[in-house]
């Protein structure tokens, strides 16, 4: 219990910190982050003039001239993030102290569009500005229209997206990484309390042992995520399908257990349990954060196979294909068969269980060829 109220203590330092942050980065005085990646995006433009496309910042855009309906194609293919149509006598117009309209077409479903629209919205103030500026000196006060922009689509800019999507998303995955003690208590508990003996002699299988302790776990995490889930959305987060999130964060806690139950039924004691623990779960979050980038910057179809970028979808209110779906469960399916099936080998061995404890080769070897203990 005591455990149990310290992460909830983590989670609301965490909350205060990561609230904190977010508000510093939207306000104007807010510290500024802008990928520097060349040619990050690249959007078709119709610019005669040449008045936006020679301002574009080529270290993030890569522009390509183009017409209307070839830039709609390129869009529809993925081949260009998004087109800008300038007209033809934009600059004639500014001189003038007329208004333009810039229409920026953007593929939503592209998570580098946000890019585009901020790069074209700080361009035209650019422009606007040094116009300003010099009719301000030639004293032509009602020439100071500023360029307007119509825009198709909308969203933050990425490094906005990585931050509050990410975060927020590690934040729903902690308590299944916080709970790795307990297993190790369960189980290498048993063998250095000398209780493993008292266990096995019981009417119970070691699948039995085994999957009884996996669940009494996982029943605990699912409470301490739906307590999270509670508290995040008291504190303002906005997240959507909470009862699916809830879901499926508890389904991946599934296979997490299956493994740490793996490394405490191979260990001898404490020490070792947790030295293997921390090797293993660098393993694990390197596997759920990694796809969960790789969708936010490409969104590719194989990066739905981390549960942790469906909860991010999830959350975020995109539609999600079964496919999308399917991947995932897949996934949380094999490894929790097979993290278990070694889990329940490993008790079954008295040498495991007793000693003296085989080395891995060896097991590994017992396993493959599905050695009778």
């Amino acid at each position: 219990m005591m455990i149990f109220f310290l992460q909830l203590s983590v989670l609301f330092l965490m909350i205060i910190i990561f609230n904190s942050f977010i508000t510093n980065i939207e306000s104007d005085q807010g510290i500024s982050l802008t990928p520097v990646l060349n040619g990050f995006a690249s959007v078709d433009v119709q610019d005669q003039s040449g008045l936006i496309s020679k301002y574009i910042n080529p270290s993030v855009i890569n522009v390509i001239p183009s017409n209307f309906s070839t830039s709609l194609n390129n869009i529809a293919l993925g081949k260009t993030t998004g087109f800008l149509y300038v007209p033809g006598n934009a600059a004639e117009k500014i001189r003038t102290g007329q208004s333009i309209d810039m229409i920026v077409y953007l593929d939503s479903s592209d998570p580098k569009s946000s890019v585009v629209r901020d790069e074209v919205n700080s361009t035209a103030k650019v422009i606007s500005q040094s116009y300003s500026n010099s009719l301000s000196a030639s004293a032509t006060p009602q020439n100071t229209t500023i360029p307007t922009i119509n825009q198709v689509s909308t969203g933050e800019p990425l490094p906005l997206q990585i931050i509050k999507k990410v975060m927020l998303v590690i934040l729903l995955f902690l308590p299944l990484l916080l709970f790795g003690n307990i297993i190790i208590d369960s189980v290498v508990g048993e063998k250095e309390r000398k209780t493993a003996e008292i266990l096995i002699a019981m009417p119970l299988s070691q699948a039995q042992i085994i999957i009884g302790k996996s669940m009494a776990v996982a029943l605990t995490i699912s409470l301490q995520v739906f307590m999270w889930l509670i508290i995040l959305l008291i504190a303002g987060f906005n997240i959507n399908n909470p009862l699916f999130v809830f879901i499926f964060i508890f389904l991946t806690s599934i296979p997490i257990i299956g493994i740490t139950t793996v490394v405490a039924a191979y260990s001898k004691n404490y020490k070792e349990a947790g030295i293997g623990l921390s090797i293993v779960y660098i393993g694990i979050v390197g596997f759920l954060i990694v796809p969960v980038l790789f969708y936010i910057s490409r969104k590719s179809f194989l990066s739905n196979i981390s549960p942790m970028t469906i909860v991010m979808r999830l959350f975020s209110g995109e539609s999600i294909s079964l496919p999308d779906y399917a991947l995932a469960l897949i996934c949380i399916l094999v490894v929790s068969i097979i993290s278990y099936w070694i889990a329940i080998k490993l008790f079954e061995r008295d040498d495991i269980i007793f000693g003296p404890r085989p080395g891995i080769l060896r097991l590994i070897f017992d396993l493959i060829t599905f050695k009778k203990f």
